[in-house]
């Protein structure tokens, strides 16, 4: 049996005079805060010492009393200037080595960690049902959901069990074939992306989804939890999705019936109801205003865009040119001038869904378009953002050189393509099975792919995912 893997080094630098009582201190005043009073510290203390902000992931320097943005690399910058590479996660309480540029486990500090989250939880006499997500995230209560510990029995269990399953590098877990049940390919090949997309899968197989609504058989999240269980049960027999069928007839009536589907409509179709029954209401009521939903859809799939005006006269980047018909007083000339129009990215989602349009309707013509279209394997945003353009017009933008700022990288997981015509085609999907692995998904057949295929591909539905929400 080999040795364990070693795990960070630069926690020794930390593990010095005082260091538990030190970390205990953090944990009790600005991570899980159980008392009354120490909330109230929390609430007025914890703020960004650089922005001011509460929210945007606030870190703490471990090293000394300094509270930094990690959204906006305000800790960032403190660990590289005073060299302090250590800081905790003021929300889930999870230790960030800024050498390792990655979140760390160490067994002493994560027993710190749990002694007193469990301290927190009995002082406030924890209800989930009660405290929302914002409250526990300004009193430092931490998540609504208990981290799972195995019981004496199941560590027995695993003991006397030499051969349970692991999860290695050519490993299948996951990878099941979809019935077809009437020209459903553009249901199989979104379900496909949708099962293998990470922190959707992290999700439901945590079983965090805890149904609200007052008939959980006709919840779409419900069925989809038991999706994923049924794909990642080991099963290797395609699955038949006919009560995912039958939830999406029902609750999406214009895409019911055995007629084809379009695969796009499809997938906006199901993320809005998948949203709407996240929140436990039939009618949609509170599926208003999505950007302000914390549902796991909408952190997921929700980003925010930016719409520019800007005066033609001092403007530095390609425009889309408005016309003369539409003046505006720019208020950096201060007179009458065309304008330009941009969108650039406010907001970047988890999950970036690309659409390729192959389907052009026009009043003399309906025809499929077939011309290729080259798409990456990876993926930097970073130039497309509101915050990149705001520093190219102000004559300070640089493009990142160092790998700490990977926040607006992302990586392909899954293709969607259509074969055929108009009027008679087919629905197939690339799915990417840990990090190189590949799978051409057609209903309940599955087989191995490569890069090559998938790059090669026509590409209808493109699906990125954050980089650094990824792990192995």
């Amino acid at each position: 049996m080999s040795p364990p893997a070693a795990g960070c080094c630069h926690v020794t630098g930390f593990k010095v005079e005082n260091w538990k009582q030190n970390l205990r201190a953090i944990y009790q005043c600005f991570v899980w805060s159980g008392s009354a009073e120490t909330r109230k510290r929390k609430a007025k203390s914890c703020i960004c010492h650089m922005c001011g902000a509460h929210l945007n992931r606030l870190h703490s320097c471990l090293y000394c009393v300094f509270f930094g943005c990690f959204t906006k690399k305000h800790i960032h910058e403190h660990a590289k200037t005073k060299r302090h590479n250590l800081a905790i996660d003021l929300l889930y309480g999870g230790i960030y080595c800024f050498m390792c540029q990655d979140y760390i486990y160490d067994k002493d500090m994560e027993q710190i960690a749990k002694e007193e989250q469990r301290k927190a939880w009995k002082l406030q006499a924890f209800t989930p049902t009660v405290v929302s997500h914002y409250q526990c995230t300004m009193t430092g209560i931490g998540e609504k959901y208990s981290t799972w510990e195995p019981t004496k029995r199941e560590l027995e269990l695993l003991r006397h069990n030499p051969k349970r399953r692991k999860i290695t590098t050519n490993c299948t877990i996951g990878l099941r074939g979809l019935i077809n049940l009437g020209n459903t390919c553009f249901m199989n090949c979104i379900v496909q992306a949708l099962t293998h997309t990470p922190l959707l899968r992290d999700f439901f197989l945590s079983d965090r989804h805890k149904c609200e609504m007052q008939s959980p058989s006709s919840c779409l999240v419900c069925e989809m939890s038991t999706l994923f269980q049924e794909f990642y049960s080991g099963h290797r027999s395609p699955h038949i999705p006919y009560r995912l069928l039958h939830l999406v007839w029902t609750h999406a009536r214009h895409l019911a019936g055995y007629e084809q589907q379009d695969a796009h409509e499809f997938l906006i179709a199901a993320l809005d109801v998948l949203h709407r029954h996240c929140k436990g209401d039939d009618n949609g009521k509170k599926a208003n205003n999505p950007n302000h939903c914390n549902c796991i859809i909408d952190q997921i799939f929700t980003g925010g865009l930016q719409s520019d005006v800007t005066c033609q006269v001092c403007q530095f980047t390609r425009p889309e040119h408005l016309g003369s018909s539409a003046k505006i007083k720019c208020s950096g000339c201060h007179s009458y001038q065309e304008s330009t129009k941009q969108l650039t990215m406010k907001k970047l989602p988890i999950v970036a869904c690309f659409h390729l349009k192959r389907f052009e309707h026009s009043a003399k013509l309906r025809r499929k378009i077939t011309t290729y279209v080259s798409f990456p394997l990876e993926l930097d945003m970073t130039p497309f953002m509101a915050s990149s353009k705001e520093s190219r017009m102000n004559g300070q933008y640089q493009q990142p050189t160092d790998s700490l700022n990977n926040d607006n990288k992302y990586s392909l997981f899954a293709v969607v393509n259509h074969q055929g015509t108009l009027e008679s085609g087919h629905y197939t999907s690339f799915i990417r099975q840990h990090k190189d692995q590949w799978f051409k998904c057609d209903d309940a057949i599955i087989t191995k792919a490569s890069i090559k295929d998938v790059l090669d591909s026509e590409g209808y539905l493109l699906f990125y995912h954050k980089q650094f929400l990824e792990y192995e």
